[in-house]
Parts: structure tokens; sequence; C-alpha cells
């Protein structure tokens, strides 16, 4: 058991600083998790780059945070489909034209439990192609303007990611054989855990320590990451479960992600998220992270294989 290191009610944003021209860039704004982290960062002074697939949502989203923070806020909306790779791109280049630097990149964005098989525009099997493969250009791609601020690179995974088979499945990665939205969530959800250890591997090798890269996930929070993209029978568990002790607010699901991208002198090597019953809910810190999501042989072949299905080389 890890004792947690910042106290019994473990990590909260009162241990965030005043974070005036710091800026963030979020994924996943409009609602849940990353709704509230980014109330939270705007409410400390920051300056929020929100990226998000619905422009109309994300003005409005705009809209409830000027009348919740007041009209000073320094908010921006960047239109972003993160399972569309050309649609990364192009919000990857109105970032670099907008803003000089970037103090954390939190990925927080996700699809999940997708009933049937589906492919991406780019052909990578649905929560593939989003949760990982989206996250693994736009992290490459604003690389450069994290290094700019020697900042962070914070990705938001799932203890999905010790469900399902708990390997990548090299040979079939599209799930052309036994589909089932399960398994390739939590394929999905390990691949982005995975990659964050291969890159700090990779940034120490380059001798680029500068940059941070976490991994945390939000226990089981009341967000409708299912009932935007489950099956029926998934939304109809996990609606009974919001109504039980099991789960915690959304708010409180964003803390690990904000602890990644603002508390000094994390450590790296750590998961992060609640560490109370299953790691569902309960105080914020560090815990047991299972040693296949930190399999070198692995993350890798992984890493190796992103570099060739999609185009982009890391410039480390």
């Amino acid at each position: 058991m890890h004792t947690n290191q910042f106290g019994k009610k473990g990590w909260t944003p009162d241990r965030i600083g005043n974070l005036n021209g710091k800026t963030f860039v979020i994924t996943g704004t409009t609602s849940g998790t990353g709704f509230e982290a980014t109330k939270i960062l705007l409410s400390k002074g920051a300056k929020v780059v929100m990226l998000n697939r619905n422009p109309k949502k994300a003005a409005k989203t705009v809209v409830i945070l000027k009348q919740e923070l007041g009209n000073n806020i320094e908010v921006q909306s960047i239109q972003m489909d993160l399972a569309v790779q050309s649609s990364v791109k192009k919000a990857a280049e109105a970032i670099s034209n907008t803003i000089p630097k970037i103090d954390a990149l939190v990925c927080n964005a996700a699809i999940a439990q997708v009933p049937k098989r589906t492919l991406t525009v780019d052909g990578w099997e649905s929560q593939m192609g989003t949760n990982y493969y989206g996250n693994f250009t736009l992290q490459a791609l604003l690389f450069p303007l994290i290094e700019k601020s020697k900042g962070r690179i914070v990705t938001v995974g799932s203890m999905g990611y010790d469900m399902g088979i708990k390997t990548i499945k090299f040979d079939d990665l599209n799930w052309d054989k036994d589909y089932t939205p399960n398994n390739a969530y939590s394929q999905s959800k390990l691949a982005q855990i995975t990659s964050i250890y291969e890159l700090q591997d990779r940034l120490t090798k380059a001798g680029k320590t500068e940059v941070k890269a976490y991994a945390c996930h939000p226990g089981s929070s009341r967000t409708n990451l299912i009932s935007t993209s489950g099956s029926f029978m998934m939304k109809l568990i996990f609606g009974m479960m919001k109504l039980s002790p099991l789960t915690q607010s959304a708010e409180k699901g964003a803390y690990p992600q904000l602890m990644c991208a603002t508390e000094p002198n994390l450590d790296q090597n750590g998961f992060y998220g609640p560490t109370g019953r299953s790691n569902w809910v309960g105080p914020v810190g560090e815990h047991r992270l299972e040693p296949h999501a930190k399999d070198k042989a692995v993350s890798k072949k992984l890493w190796d294989l992103s570099e060739k299905e999609t185009g982009i080389k890391w410039n480390l």
C-alpha cells in the first residue's frame, strides 16, 4: 500500500497556487472531468485552450464558464476530433499559431465501450484510433510547445487498462476477430498508459528530462462517457452505479489530472488516481500499477508501430 504523500484527504486543488501566465491545453472539456478541470484551472488564473469535437457545445461551455467565473477568464476553443488524424493535425497547427508555449497538455477526452466494431476514417478500430492514436499524434505535434515551457503531458487513462486481455493484440489490432466493446476499450487504455512510460524512457535517453509525462485516471466518476458511446445495457448498469457509493463527482474525478498537470516534483513513475476501494473512489494519490502496463517489450513495439501507422515521428 502506498501511504498517501498528500495526507489523509489526498491531493486536492487547494494545493494549486496562482497560475497567471500559464497555459493549459485540455481535450474533451464540454462535460465531466474535462469541464471541471478547465473550470478549476481558470479559477486559478490560467489560460485554457479547449479542444472539442463539437463547436456548438464548446461555445456553450465558454458561456457557462464566463457566467460562473466572470468575463475576464482566458479561455479559447479550437475544434478537434480525436478520431480523425487530419483534424488532430489541423488543431495542432491552429494551437501552434496562437499560443507560444504549453505548460501542460491534458489528454482527457476518450470514447468507451463502443457496442459494435467500427473503424475510424484512418482505418483503425475506433477506440484505439481515438483514445490512443489520436493522442499519440496530438502529443507529438504539440511537443515543441511543451518543451518550450519545460511542460507536461498528462494522459487520462482508466482502470480499464487492467481488464480485458491485458496486453496489445499486435496480430489483430483492429479486432477483425473476437471484438468486444470492453476488450477493445481496455486495449486502447492500456496503450495510452504504457506509451506514457515509454515516452519517459525516450525523454531520458534524449536528455530532455525537463519535459515530464504522467499517467492518471479519474476513478469511477459520474460523467457521461458511457452514456455517449456505450450500449443500452452498459448505460443501464452505469446509470445505476452513478447512484451508488462506488462513484464520486466529476469534480473529484478531475483531481488526478489536475494534480499531474500542476503539482511540483511529482514522481513521473507513479500512476495516479483515487486510492480507495478498487481505486474507484477515495483520496487522490499514487497507487499500484500492474506490471503489464510497464512491459518494455510491448511498449517499445507499440511505439515503433505507432510511428509507422500515424506517419508521425516525435522530435526526440
